[in-house]
């Protein structure tokens, strides 16, 4: 199993969303290297599910149900998407501000990569924000 976190502006698509929807395309990144996290995505995969913009917390956690496939969003056939399903939101949400000041997460993507939609996420980072957010991993 692989960890990653995803980014949604909660005013497009918000972790209330996601719980009324349950399974649901994310679907809209139209970002090369984002693109390519979503394609080596497998299903049971586990996603932090990120408010972005100006919550900038980690709020729930979503599973890979369906692979990478074409977006018809796209008018350009370029990008895709995958089906995720809501597992259980953070029992306490874990902020950008808390992220950067733990040392132990100074590689994290999030953090070098502030910009990038979709990020992996290494074991004992997730683990460790797991932790955070009072959240069994």
């Amino acid at each position: 199993m692989a960890y990653w976190l995803m980014k949604s502006e909660p005013g497009a698509w918000s972790w209330e969303d996601q719980l009324r929807d349950g399974v649901a395309e994310w679907d809209g990144v139209r970002n090369h290297q984002a693109a390519n996290n979503m394609k080596a995505m497998v299903p049971g995969d586990r996603v932090f599910f990120y408010h972005s913009v100006d919550e900038k917390r980690i709020v729930g956690i979503v599973e890979v149900v369906k692979t990478y496939y074409p977006d018809p969003s796209d008018p350009s056939g370029r990008f895709g998407m995958v089906d995720v399903k809501a597992v259980k939101p953070m029992v306490r949400p874990v902020t950008l501000a808390e992220i950067k000041a733990e040392p132990r997460l100074e590689n994290l993507a999030l953090v070098r990569q502030s910009r990038l939609s979709v990020l992996p996420v290494a074991p004992e980072e997730w683990a460790l924000i797991c932790a955070m957010g009072e959240t069994e991993a």
